[in-house]
Parts: structure tokens; C-alpha cells; sequence
């Protein structure tokens, strides 16, 4: 399991730091960059997934994602909602999300709004003041399951380990932390090439993440077809 001396020994490699009585980088930036780091991928591939829960309450629209629980270790809090089901009796019902000026027009856009099951849902606030938005106004006190993308814990200690990124995904991160490097010590030819290699390495998680049967199951693979509506042709052997 991937710890954050790991991170740290992998983004000193890549900065060629040399040994502590003439360091570049402060280990306390580099753990600061890796932090970072690992949020920004986290939040850019939507690869720490979690299906938590969200107690809706009786005449209660609006809720902070705050109130939802992940039902993820190694977690500070949630980017987005992907999906909601309500649970009814011993199953779940599914509700369809809407776009928040949707929703305003077709579902807020009532003098006397009405008490139901809730069958939609809108996203609104977003990052740290993320909320969500549910119609009908809950008549009853419901359990909603939550597809959540989640923010990772920040690592503090060398030996904290890494319990939300999966692998592939991080080994972008030392990239990333690197390139931050960088850009700090105004070493733009650099940084660059560091920003280039951490889109590879996401990009090559992503990939290895969806498999041939389901190309599309994960969110920032490319169009299988985007090659053929453009006219492009693949180099025979290049599957």
C-alpha cells in the first residue's frame, strides 16, 4: 500500500533534490504538493468513488453534502453526486437528476409546493458548499443511497498510507507534486514536462481502469469513435 514517504521519495526522484543540508524543496512543501496533487486527480478523474447515504428529512428540500455519508475510509468530503436511489421498503428506486435551472423552473417555481416521495434531484451548491435538491418535498423521513466522486484525507505523517486513491491512479501523483515543485521555484520549461508526463499517467489510469467490454463505464475515457467522426485513420497493428 502506497504511504506518503512513498509519494515523497517517488517527487524527490523526479526533482533530483539532493540530500537534506542543501535541499530545494522543504519536505513540508513537497507534502504540501502531494496533498494537492492528490486532490486535483481525485477530483479530475472522479476516481475515488464512494455509495454512502443521505437521511432525507420530512418537508426538507435542499441538504448539504455535508450530511452525506460516503461509506469511504480516507475521505474529507465529496466533489459531486452522481446518482441517488430512495430506498423503498426492501428495495431502491431510482431518481433522475436534473440541471439546477431545470429544476428552479419546473419544481422551485411553486407558490405551494407539495409533499411526495422524492423522484428528482438537482445539484447546486458546489466543492466545499456542495448541496443538493430533492422533488417532491419529502413527506416522510427517507434513506437516499449516493453515488459520491470524494476528496481525499489529507496524508500528514510519512507513514499514513494511502486508503483512497487506487492504483493505477497514483502514481500520477508524484507528476503532479512535482510540477507544483517547479512552478514554485519558477522553472516553467520544467513544470511543464512534469504536467505533461501527470495527464499521461491520469490518462493511462483511466484507461487501464475501463475495460474492452464497457470502454465508456468510467467518466474522461475519449469517444471510441471520436478517431472515425473526425476521418482519422489508426496505423494497422494500433488497436
Amino acid at each position: 500500500m502506497t504511504t506518503l514517504s512513498d509519494y515523497l521519495t517517488s517527487t524527490q526522484k523526479l526533482l533530483q533534490n539532493p540530500a537534506a543540508t542543501t535541499a530545494l524543496y522543504s519536505q513540508a512543501d513537497l507534502v504540501s504538493y502531494i496533498n494537492t496533487a492528490r486532490s486535483q486527480l481525485a477530483g479530475e478523474t472522479e476516481c475515488v468513488r464512494g455509495y454512502g447515504s443521505l437521511q432525507l428529512a420530512y418537508g426538507t428540500a435542499p441538504y448539504s453534502f455535508s450530511l452525506i455519508s460516503p461509506g469511504l475510509s480516507g475521505v474529507a468530503g465529496i466533489f459531486n453526486v452522481r446518482g441517488m436511489l430512495l430506498q423503498i421498503a426492501s428495495g431502491y428506486r431510482w431518481m433522475a437528476p436534473r440541471p439546477f435551472p431545470y429544476f428552479q423552473l419546473y419544481f422551485l417555481n411553486n407558490p405551494v409546493p407539495q409533499l411526495g416521495q422524492p423522484v428528482v434531484y438537482s445539484q447546486f451548491g458546489q466543492g466545499e458548499n456542495g448541496t443538493l435538491y430533492v422533488n417532491p418535498v419529502p413527506d416522510f423521513a427517507y434513506t437516499a443511497s449516493v453515488d459520491v466522486v470524494c476528496v481525499p484525507t489529507n496524508l500528514v505523517n510519512v507513514t499514513d498510507a494511502e486508503l483512497a486513491i487506487p492504483y493505477p491512479y497514483t502514481d500520477a501523483v508524484s507528476y503532479y507534486a512535482a510540477y507544483l515543485a517547479y512552478m514554485s521555484a519558477q522553472r516553467a520549461g520544467d513544470a511543464e514536462r512534469m504536467w505533461a508526463e501527470y495527464q499521461k499517467f491520469a490518462a493511462r489510469g483511466r484507461q487501464m481502469s475501463n475495460g474492452e467490454v464497457l470502454p465508456n463505464q468510467y467518466p474522461q475515457q475519449p469517444n471510441p469513435v471520436r478517431a472515425g467522426q473526425l476521418g482519422m485513420t489508426q496505423a494497422r497493428g494500433q488497436g
